[in-house]
């Protein structure tokens, strides 16, 4: 029962992700609103209501109907134009930043709610509009029911106005970066607590077997809970091989373990890594790195040129660098203070390389972006990290970057500025013809 409690909110994790999630589950609430409203004026409802409080309720079928088909109309109109506005955004963050984007804009719930509002008051209004028979008794016209339709009416309409607001805020650059920072932010912060006061023994694996993977999709969430209670059933110990957030095909080694198991007990452990088509900065922080390294390098490529964005997400990409360097390039999941399972991470080598390899190409040649990578690691390098090696990692990725610029700027008085702050990290300076000053 607990694993199943366990699989179901990851699963709920994934689909919510999905921009019909929200509008669905809207859409049913209004309609069964609508039938638990036409329920209330079966008991009566609008009778009492004409009674006591007249004013509260439309007396007139034909108004009513009129009334009703009205708000439909400009409900549907609505959705139209705010659908349009969601695809105009979707397609100029692909073009002007990085389709990577994508993901992380269509799970907005932000978005996903209004155009829920928008369906939820359209359904109700239709069935509503249904039950009324102009040549009735006024008695038996649901004038309460229209007066809540009218209401919700008005509701969607304040959302839609909030969703022009939030849609023309959604598209700037700068508050894309600050989502994706946060993002990222959270999702650091929630490992680096992990880790704290962890006991990071784990044997070596090396002659444990394999097991492989029988779908393939990134790999977006394991379900450690589960799998935790598996080891301590079967007293086991678990190797996840793949890097979260990868691709990982179907076939390939998942996953290592320190005994034989059944066909049954590698099943019941597969069915706790979820799959998907697609990337979300919340399951896997690396994704925030590539984001923000694609829209650096999209800024500067020839046909968009601009410095200014590409210098804000080097200052949100140093943030983020250096909350990284406070976590540890292992990854353990421990209960009761034994180490259960061990997680394959990118390590901070690799995750820095790969950042500043595409950086370099595109900013190598621009010397105020060379000084701004400079002034970069100069920061990082006086922050407190969790392993001292990365201290290094950032006196070689400066030393490749001062290379690069070297080649590629002509200007000597540039490159003595780059040069001096170089220096911070005690690197050689050169003359241009190549020898020591």
């Amino acid at each position: 029962m607990k694993q199943l409690y366990n699989r179901t909110i990851a699963f709920f994790n994934v689909v919510e992700s999905k921009i019909a999630f929200y509008p669905t589950l809207l859409a049913f609430l209004g309609f069964n609103f609508a039938f638990f409203m036409l329920y209330l004026e079966n008991r009566g409802i609008s009778k009492y209501l004409l009674e006591h409080v007249p004013v509260l309720v439309m007396d007139n079928g034909d108004t009513a109907m009129t009334m009703l088909s009205a708000l439909i109309s400009g409900l549907i109109s609505m959705v139209v134009f705010s659908f349009s506005m969601v695809m105009l955004l979707l397609s100029q963050a692909s073009s002007n930043f990085s389709p990577r984007l994508l993901p992380g804009l269509i799970s907005d719930k932000r978005h996903q709610v209004i155009l829920g509002i928008y369906l939820f008051t359209i359904l109700y209004c239709i069935f509503i509009l249904f039950s009324i028979q102009p040549t009735v008794d006024k008695e038996q016209i649901p004038g309460f029911s229209v007066l809540l339709g009218i209401v919700q009416t008005v509701i969607s309409i304040y959302a839609f106005i909030y969703f022009i607001h939030n849609i023309s805020q959604s598209i700037q650059i700068s508050n894309i970066l600050q989502n994706i920072f946060e993002t990222a932010r959270k999702r650091l912060d929630k490992l680096i607590n992990t880790e704290e006061n962890q006991n990071d023994d784990f044997p070596s694996t090396e002659d444990w077997k394999e097991y492989h993977s029988e779908k393939s999709g990134y790999l977006q969430n394991i379900s450690f809970t589960n799998l935790v209670d598996i080891c301590e059933e079967n007293d086991i110990l678990l190797h996840i091989l793949p890097v979260k957030g990868i691709f990982v095909l179907s076939g390939i080694p998942l996953f290592k373990a320190d005994k034989d198991l059944d066909e049954d007990l590698v099943k019941k452990i597969l069915s706790n890594f979820n799959f998907s088509r697609e990337e979300l900065v919340a399951d896997n922080y690396t994704l925030a790195f590539k984001q923000i390294t694609e829209i650096i390098v999209k800024a500067m490529s020839p046909g968009i040129n601009d410095p200014g964005t590409a210098i804000n997400g080097i200052d949100y990409l140093t943030e983020l660098l250096s909350l990284r360097m406070k976590k540890k390039d292992s990854s353990v999941i421990v209960r009761d203070e034994k180490v259960y399972i061990k997680l394959n991470t990118i390590n901070f080598e690799d995750l820095l390389y790969n950042i500043m390899a595409s950086i370099r190409t595109y900013c190598k040649h621009d010397i105020i972006l060379v000084q701004k990578l400079l002034l970069m690691f100069y920061y990082l390098e006086k922050q407190q990290t969790s392993e001292s090696k990365y201290s290094r990692i950032l006196k070689n990725e400066a030393e490749s970057l001062l290379k690069d610029a070297k080649a590629f700027i002509d200007n000597e008085e540039d490159i003595e500025k780059a040069a001096n702050l170089a220096l911070n990290f005690n690197l050689q300076r050169q003359t241009k013809d190549g020898t020591n000053e």
